[in-house]
């Protein structure tokens, strides 16, 4: 099995297990990118900053290769996608078992190529995720479920952010997301921002607010 180096803020929680969030960084980041949003997310989370595994000849590491094609397209090594999502639902099991974590509340939280394979953790193994916030990313379907039973998306919520000037991955594929996720009955709240590929403080605030609705429920 692949295993992901990472960076971990514990859970002030010692006697009971406790939920989790994976933090999945952007192509060309690291795990110290989102880890910056450790001291902001519930206390009584364990934070796991996930590193992905390839490193870029120019600095930086990704979850699979993103290659431009004659005509300076992107696309994206979907093969290697695939097997990265199966990797990743592997190794929330054994952070599960190594850390006692509560295995009924973990959750996702990405950023681009991060947020990418969040929606396909997500949608792949439903039964080991909760609530996601994904952040300027887009729905892969290559890399989606073939024979879906939307019943298995109950509890799944989504926090879904994106820029109006986001030069990386285009609103347009943005707007996609929102009827992807209502066609499945699958709980989000789409939000878009006068920002590009990033996450500015608008944003921040909203899916931290997002984030705490749930605990005043």
């Amino acid at each position: 099995m692949t295993d992901f180096k990472f960076l971990h803020r514990p859970s002030i929680n010692k006697d009971k297990k406790s939920p989790a969030f994976i933090l999945l960084h952007g192509y060309g980041s690291n795990e110290t990118d989102l880890y910056a949003f450790a001291d902001y997310l519930p206390s009584t989370f364990h934070i796991f900053s996930l590193r992905a595994p390839q490193s870029l000849e120019w600095g930086g590491f990704a979850w699979y290769d993103i290659f431009l094609d004659s005509r300076q397209n992107k696309i994206s090594d979907d093969l290697t996608a695939m097997q990265r999502v199966l990797d990743l639902s592997n190794f929330t099991k054994k952070l599960i078992a190594e850390y006692h974590l509560d295995e009924n509340n973990i959750n996702l939280l990405g950023f681009s190529q991060g947020a990418i394979l969040s929606y396909a953790l997500a949608l792949n193994y439903p039964g080991q995720y909760r609530k996601i916030i994904a952040l300027s990313g887009y729905i892969n379907e290559n890399i989606m479920p073939v024979n879906e039973d939307f019943s298995r998306y109950k509890n799944l919520d989504f926090f879904v952010s994106h820029g109006l000037y986001d030069d990386i991955i285009p609103i347009e594929l943005a707007r996609k997301i929102s009827p992807y996720l209502q066609e499945r009955n699958i709980k989000h709240l789409y939000k878009e921002y006068a920002m590009g590929h990033e996450v500015n403080n608008e944003c921040f605030n909203d899916f931290i607010a997002w984030l705490d609705s749930f605990s005043s429920n």
